[in-house]
């Protein structure tokens, strides 16, 4: 089979050709550039040549760097220059990032290239996409980010591997960078002049993990909206609050449509209440699911759409506009790198799923508190209290994880540090941000599983009243089934975590969303 291939002209990569591209290995996408995009580079490298040639000074290309602006460098040490910032600005430590995101990295870095502003030469970039093809994945360090002048320190360690230093996994080798781009049959580069700080200065690091994470956190809002209606049916409650006529009446397009994949997602449901004048309205865990998810999903969406921007843009410094008309050439210092608008994202969208965790667990604490739920199911869910703690700690598992989701949702872009002697004085800790949200993320996943393998508990319980001809609803029962392929009903106490492990990968895989969309038909987001 022919790979897809993806042709980069700097304006339309799309989130889903990051995620391809990021997760497709080993048989992901080729990522090319088109005719145009290899023409505006071009252009623009021999723009920089023209201003060498002229003794012209510009910023980054015949000065120093930061507080270093003044300094002059001559044209005989241009090269070194541009080797010299990604050596020295090769300083972040951590946990490398995964596969995955080195993949968006790279792929985003390349489409800002490729826009023709940066003064890159066509065989340095072409070399960056031949490392991506080729799978030679540079190790990047997590942390040291201050999101401007963009992702300067893990930026850095991208572009080592490209000029043969640093360290670079390949085909499952952690290996020194000049030995992978060998077995990978690439040459090395020797940058020219521009070429260090176009690599490395831009945002294409908290890009790829928005992206990323934006994707993560749309597919875990269809599995909260899913685990809601489970434990709603365990619960025996009312889908009355889910009527479109309420939420007509406050037409946020996100909460009707979270509404209508409810009310969708319960359709036929056995296990739901009617109308009973003794009991008319449930809890607000259930009762206001379309509003507490229709916000996330508002969160997630401003997210996705401050991303796509980025995506497409130019965000290093200096850039280099060639007027159509006169060939003339201008070099304008501005500011593109900061992070701004990604890093109050990501602070968003961790607030965000923040929330959907702790909904989440509340309704975990009503599954398992037979007071909470006036008896319909025994306490932590176990017949036989006293002797068996049932889902007692999987509560306690699920608070802990909440708890540790609000330390993290704490805004970093609320913080700045001046750097380079105050002359880089705000910063977005942009990379910060997209890191905490990515690990409030991961947390929503487990809490999430812990409430789907609950719900299907208590579902087996109610349906002991009901008879075993009772059905759940229609998006409901896909989801009960793919639970119970996997774990069975606990009569007993029982090592629990290989279970909650094998749910979250399938909350974390999509296996869950896919399984209940091919009964149920979801909602186009707007």
């Amino acid at each position: 089979m022919t790979k897809q291939t993806i042709i980069l002209n700097g304006q339309s990569l799309t989130l889903d050709q990051v995620i391809a591209v990021a997760y497709g290995q080993p048989d992901a996408p080729r990522v090319e550039l088109s005719a145009e995009a290899q023409a505006n580079v071009t252009r623009a490298a021999g723009a920089v040549e023209q201003l060498l040639a002229r003794g012209e000074i510009a910023y980054g290309i015949t000065t120093g760097f930061g507080a270093f602006k003044n300094r002059i460098i001559p044209p005989e040490q241009v090269r070194e220059l541009q080797r010299n910032i990604i050596i020295s600005h090769a300083v972040g430590v951590g946990q490398p990032f995964d596969i995955p995101t080195t993949r968006a990295i790279m792929l985003i870095r390349a489409n800002t290239l490729a826009r023709g502003y940066s003064g890159i030469r066509l065989d340095t970039l072409q070399r960056l996409l031949d490392m991506l093809n080729a799978g030679v994945h540079s190790i990047i360090p997590e942390k040291g980010s201050l999101g401007a002048s963009g992702d300067l320190a893990p930026l850095a360690h991208m572009s080592l591997t490209l000029i043969g230093e640093g360290e670079a996994e390949f085909r499952g080798e952690r290996l020194p960078g000049a030995e992978a781009m060998r077995r990978a049959q690439l040459q090395p580069v020797t940058l020219a002049a521009k070429e260090g700080l176009a690599l490395t200065n831009g945002t294409a690091v908290m890009c790829a993990l928005g992206a990323l994470e934006s994707y993560r956190a749309r597919r875990l809002s269809r599995v909260a909206d899913i685990a809601g209606c489970l434990s709603l049916e365990a619960l025996h409650g009312t889908t009355l609050a889910f009527d479109d006529r309420i939420h007509q009446l406050r037409p946020y397009p996100r909460q009707l449509n979270c509404a209508n994949y409810l009310r969708a997602l319960l359709a036929d449901s056995d296990f739901t209440r009617h109308h009973d004048p003794t009991n008319v309205q449930d809890a607000y865990t259930l009762r206001c699911i379309p509003q507490v998810h229709g916000a996330v999903r508002d969160a997630i969406a401003y997210a996705r759409w401050a991303i796509e921007i980025e995506l497409n843009s130019v965000t290093d410094n200096p850039l280099i506009f060639i007027d159509d008309a006169t060939g003339e050439i201008t070099v304008l210092s501005g500011g593109n790198f900061h992070g701004e608008p990604l890093a109050i994202a990501m602070d968003y969208l961790g607030m965000a799923m923040t929330e959907l965790g702790n909904i989440s667990e509340r309704r975990i604490m009503r599954l398992t508190d037979e007071a909470s739920n006036a008896q319909t199911l025994p306490a932590f869910l176990t017949q036989q209290g006293g002797l068996n703690s049932g889902f007692m700690i999987t509560q306690y598992t699920a608070a802990a994880l909440a708890t540790e989701n609000k330390v993290l949702a704490h805004p970093a872009s609320v913080d700045t540090i001046p750097t380079s002697a105050n002359v880089e004085d705000h910063v977005s800790m942009g990379v910060t941000a997209a890191l905490q949200t990515r690990q409030i993320i991961s947390n929503v996943e487990q809490i999430l599983a812990i409430e789907l393998m609950a719900a299907a508990q208590g579902i087996d319980f109610r349906r002991q009243k009901l008879g075993p001809t009772a059905q759940l609803g229609r998006g409901t029962q896909p989801a009960y089934m793919l639970i119970r392929e996997q774990v069975p009903f606990l009569e007993h106490d029982a090592v629990m975590y290989p279970y909650l492990e094998v749910v979250r990968q399938l909350v974390a895989s999509g296996q869950v969303v896919v399984a209940v969309n091919k009964h149920v038909q979801d909602v186009r987001e707007l």
